[in-house]
């Protein structure tokens, strides 16, 4: 994909940097590739004088992939319908049974920027890991069109199945993908301490279960994603304005959100000499690093190098916008049947599908999270910059998008990913100010919700579906929003 010519359009007031720094393939990077059919009329869809017509593949056999999902013509299109799947195991030879794939998915770049509106960039459906698979069979069927005698098929033009492989890893590669949660420490002896801990670099205990009763807005706070009652339409940043929850912070070293963090040697993230690992600090360490008093310890994050991500297939530049003021939580939608082993596959099909298949800059969301509790580096630049991501239309700007790897439209996520939300929030936020118990004002650049220009506050942690009116994070997901709340604050020592 060729590097944009333009920074990507922001909401009035909101700035953008471009940083490039280096684009090569690293010469081990796994051998991943993306195989699209297009789909056509299927025969036996008995088409009624005026319904619409299902298109789909029949079931056939094709080369080897682990990831799928239905793209289209023109992104501004909806696919009106259902997407279902079945696909065939390698090895086992079995067939599964039909699997819904989710037509809609809202994690995109903001409105009117040039990655959303390129010529390669298409519609697309939520990508759906099936495992190593050699053979597919596919149906999507439309909303009927209504009362209308002889209407025409409901379905976007250009249908096409997408599937990614996305490569085995390279021989001899690193494992990158144990859970954080038993990682020593950055500078400390991998031997069992044998004197007391200091309490602020240990783990505090969970504020609450997660449960259905952790809705958002539980803070005090107006919950998520509401107009300001002095909105007039101005489109002003609102950086700190409205900003509430963040007592303490008055005072403390380097108080412009905008302010990067010291010079870190650990931390190689978005540089050339990116190392698998950005390793775990100390609340103490994090605090020396950062000068923030409020802030959560750094969690251990594997990087981009990590989870071998092919640098070649990216836009060359760096986009950062101006801070973090919050942080927006999503789900992959990818289905929930992947072992742990199988995040950096996963992961490197969900970057392959936004780039080769969506026509993105890069890979959506900034970070990635798994059933282990493992952190993933995601959208490129730096794990502690404010990088512009595509995940929440109308709010990129200015914001983080974590995804959890799986679906919980009805499943519980574990309490691992979650807790594993709440470190990297607590951190995340700490670095810029900010209260993850609080609130902050974003500018909308334009969503099904919120319209260009309107100031709209936030809990600081949200869901996506506060942004934008979608499924995502799913329903169970959300309802844990309250605990990773409490959980980051506690741990920024709240």
């Amino acid at each position: 994909m060729a590097a944009l010519a333009v920074p990507l359009a922001l909401p009035s007031g909101a700035t953008a940097t471009i940083h490039t720094p280096y684009r090569a393939a690293a010469p081990d990077a796994p051998s991943g590739s993306t195989h699209t059919l297009m789909l056509a009329p299927l025969a036996t869809s008995g088409r009624a004088l005026g319904s619409p017509l299902t298109e789909g593949l029949t079931e056939r056999s094709v080369k080897p992939f682990s990831l799928l999902g239905v793209t289209w013509d023109d992104a501004r299109t909806d696919l009106e319908g259902t997407v279902q799947v079945r696909t065939r195991a390698v090895g086992t030879g079995a067939w599964s049974a039909w699997r819904d794939v989710e037509s809609h998915s809202e994690d995109a770049p903001d409105e009117g920027s040039p990655e959303a509106t390129e010529s390669g960039v298409r519609g697309a459906t939520a990508p759906l890991w099936v495992g190593r698979c050699d053979g597919v069979e596919v149906r999507v069927v439309p909303k009927p069109a209504g009362g209308v005698r002889g209407a025409l098929p409901a379905l976007p033009k250009g249908l096409r199945l997408d599937m990614v492989d996305p490569g085995d890893d390279p021989p001899g590669a690193p494992s990158a993908a144990p859970s954080t949660a038993g990682a020593p420490p950055f500078g400390a002896d991998p031997a069992p301490e044998v004197t007391p801990p200091d309490p602020t670099d240990e783990p505090v205990d969970d504020p609450a279960r997660p449960g259905r009763q952790d809705r958002p807005g539980d803070i005090g706070s107006p919950g998520g994603g509401t107009d300001d009652p002095a909105d007039t339409g101005s489109t002003g940043h609102p950086g700190h304005t409205g900003d509430t929850g963040d007592t303490g912070d008055t005072g403390d070293p380097g108080d412009d959100p905008g302010t990067p963090v010291a010079t870190d040697p650990t931390d190689t993230s978005g540089t050339e000499d990116e190392l698998p690992v950005v390793p775990a600090l100390t609340r103490s360490e994090t605090e020396a690093l950062t000068g923030r008093t409020y802030i959560g310890a750094r969690p251990r994050i594997v990087t981009r190098a990590g989870w071998h991500a092919d640098e070649s297939l990216r836009t060359e530049d760096f986009l950062f916008t101006d801070q973090v003021d919050a942080v927006f939580v999503h789900h992959s939608a990818t289905g929930n049947d992947y072992d742990c082993a199988d995040a950096p596959s996963l992961i490197r099909s969900i970057y392959r599908y936004h780039i080769n298949s969506s026509g993105w800059r890069d890979i959506g969301y900034n970070f990635l999270v798994d059933k282990c509790g493992t952190i993933y580096e995601g959208r490129g630049g730096g794990v502690a910059k404010a990088v512009f991501g595509a995940h929440t239309l109308g709010f990129n700007a200015d914001s983080v998008g974590v995804a959890v790897l799986g679906t919980f439209s009805d499943a519980e996520p574990s309490e691992e990913a979650l807790d594993a939300v709440a470190r990297l929030a607590a951190w995340k936020l700490g670095i810029y100010g900010h209260n993850p118990a609080g609130t902050a004002y974003l500018l909308s650049g334009g969503s099904n919700k919120y319209r260009k220009g309107v100031r709209v506050s936030f809990n600081s942690i949200s869901g996506h579906r506060d942004g934008f009116a979608t499924e995502c994070p799913g329903t169970v997901l959300y309802d844990d929003l309250g605990y990773i709340r409490r959980k980051a604050a506690a741990l920024q020592g709240r």
